[in-house]
């Protein structure tokens, strides 16, 4: 018995490997590009369910849909309208393991293991090498099927383990059971895969029929879409309200699921299982099929009902005074250290946290800036303030990604992760110009500095462009478009020349009498600051460049 059980282990330990290493390497592969596809795929709630089937079909996982999910959802880049599709899509995309599952594939395993191994020794590509990394993934998937199945085969002499078996033709143990289970693993799709190789081994019998008891493979089914909420839920738990609406909805998706299916599965068991096994040639069959068709029934009853649960999801969960966080409170917004992150929001995450602190450096630009030129000085607590703020999330932001380098990124994502690191120093750079601005500023007000006319004038002209290339060149970082940088490029080019004119008009003025030595040291110190916030702000767009370029 205990080399059986070390069997059935092993086969299943190599069954989870295979599914993680295939997913994991699916989303390193393709990640980026698939995210652009699921943001431009969502705007429609019945594209986003394709999508979200297809998405989920592709990456063998829909825990890791969920989380991605969730984390854009926090992050901002898609609303809660947009996800519901993609929860539904995602349900029923889980159910393409069990089918893969219920085919006769596992000869051909070894085969496809070598293959992938293959690959991997001989070639360097990064690209061809996660595409083998799929390949051996899908091969060790199979063959811990085949383990697992010789097991199965012999676990049916072994009364002792038949009668533990025999425990789940209770509905109530199947859905207890199912769900339990897919809590530890964090995946429907592997206690699924393993029901289907249960009922192919007609371990789980009927005692009126001696065959596969039918209606406790559909229970179990039940349990175990219930307990694939499990990461949507830990993902949520430290996100805001409208990614804690979309784990709501997730879950609510299966508990109805499951009310609504355990009601007919009472009054009309017969029926149903006779219209999943008209459709299946095999138990194996049978269990893929019910899994399929349960989820496609969920979500054909619940999707015109949508709104309906978005407005349930509001009711349940509604602002807390604990979410309202004040301006002065240092939180990161969009990334949550402590809770759940997939490699696939890594970046998402990172560049909404980015575009908030460029948000906080661009009103401490215009405030300082308003007190240097036009002598308002109101501002200046909340300028420092910010400041603190900002190199807050300077560290925070950067101590993730050297944290989430360690994460399977995408292979798109990793190459922009190093420019990403540049992007933060530049822009705390240019924080740190704003808040020498405001100490001029001060210097200005206590020692009672004046300016010229002229002076205030070239400053002001300066000080516009200077706001409009920060900008633009944040407006390309985030949208990934360069078709802004012509216009970027001639910005540049006007502040080099502004700033020479400035500094030429300067001397003259000085020259005439008109300013005095102490004004035209800050007039310098701001013209030269400006300058220099204006090459960051070109490298902050420029950073969306292969670091090759």
């Amino acid at each position: 018995m205990y080399v059986l059980i070390t069997e059935l282990l092993s086969g299943l330990a190599l069954f989870l490997f295979g599914m993680k290493y295939m997913s994991d390497s699916l989303q390193q592969a393709a990640g980026g590009k698939l995210r652009t596809i699921l943001d431009r795929c969502t705007k429609n709630k019945y594209l986003g369910v394709i999508s979200g089937a297809l998405f989920t079909a592709f990456i063998q996982s829909s825990g890791a849909t969920t989380v991605m999910e969730v984390g854009f959802v926090n992050a901002g880049i898609m609303t809660l309208e947009q996800s519901v599709g993609l929860t539904f899509g995602a349900n029923i995309g889980t159910t393409i393991t069990s089918q893969l599952v219920s085919l006769k594939l596992t000869a051909v395993a070894p085969f496809i293991i070598f293959i992938g191994a293959a690959i991997l020794s001989f070639c360097n590509k990064p690209m061809l090498k996660k595409v083998a990394a799929v390949i051996f993934g899908f091969g060790a998937l199979f063959l811990g099927i085949n383990f697992m199945t010789d097991a199965l085969q012999e676990i049916r002499t072994i009364p002792e383990l038949m009668q533990l078996f025999s425990y789940l033709t209770n509905p109530v143990i199947a859905v207890l059971v199912g769900l339990i289970l897919t809590v530890i693993v964090q995946s429907s799709s592997v206690t699924v895969s393993v029901l289907v190789l249960l009922a192919g081994s007609n371990i789980i019998v009927n005692p009126a029929t001696g065959g596969t008891d039918y209606l406790a493979c559909l229970f179990f089914i039940l349990g175990a879409n219930i307990g694939s909420c499990t990461p949507a839920v830990m993902a949520a738990l430290n996100a805001n309200r409208n990614a804690k609406r979309t784990a709501f909805i997730h879950v609510m998706f299966n508990v109805v699921g499951l009310v609504v299916i355990s009601i007919i599965l009472i009054f009309a068991a017969r029926p149903m299982i006779d219209l999943i096994d008209a459709v299946s040639s095999t138990d194996k069959r049978f269990v893929a099929n019910a899994d399929t068709i349960f989820k496609i029934f969920q979500c054909i009853i619940l999707l015109p009902c949508s709104n309906l649960l978005i407005q349930l999801s509001k009711k349940v969960i509604h602002a807390k005074g604990y979410e309202e966080q004040s301006d002065t409170e240092m939180v990161l917004k969009y990334i949550d250290k402590s809770g759940v992150t997939t490699p696939t929001t890594v970046v998402v995450e990172v560049v909404q946290e980015i575009k908030r602190m460029s948000e906080m450096v661009e009103l401490n630009l215009k405030e300082t800036s308003d007190a240097l030129i036009h002598k308002k000085y109101e501002y200046s607590d909340e300028v420092y303030k910010r400041e603190k703020y900002i190199d807050f999330l300077s560290r925070e932001i950067t101590e993730y990604m050297v944290e989430s380098n360690r994460y399977g990124l995408p292979l798109k994502d990793r190459e922009r992760i190093g420019g990403l690191f540049h992007v933060i120093i530049d822009v705390e750079r240019i924080g740190d110009h704003a808040v020498n601005i405001m100490d001029d500023a001060l210097k200005e007000k206590n020692k009672s500095i004046g300016f010229s006319t002229e002076g205030q004038k070239d400053m002001t002209k300066m000080y516009e462009k200077v706001i409009e290339i920060f900008e633009k060149s944040i407006q390309a970082f985030t949208t990934e478009d360069i078709s802004g940088f012509g216009e970027i490029n001639k910005l540049e080019d006007v502040i080099d020349q502004m700033k020479i004119d400035c500094q030429e008009g300067h001397v003259k003025r000085m020259a005439e009498g008109k300013c005095s030595i102490e004004s035209g040291l800050i007039f310098t110190d701001l013209v030269i600051g400006y300058e220099r916030i204006a090459d960051h702000a070109v490298n902050i767009a420029y950073s969306i460049l292969p670091e090759s370029n």
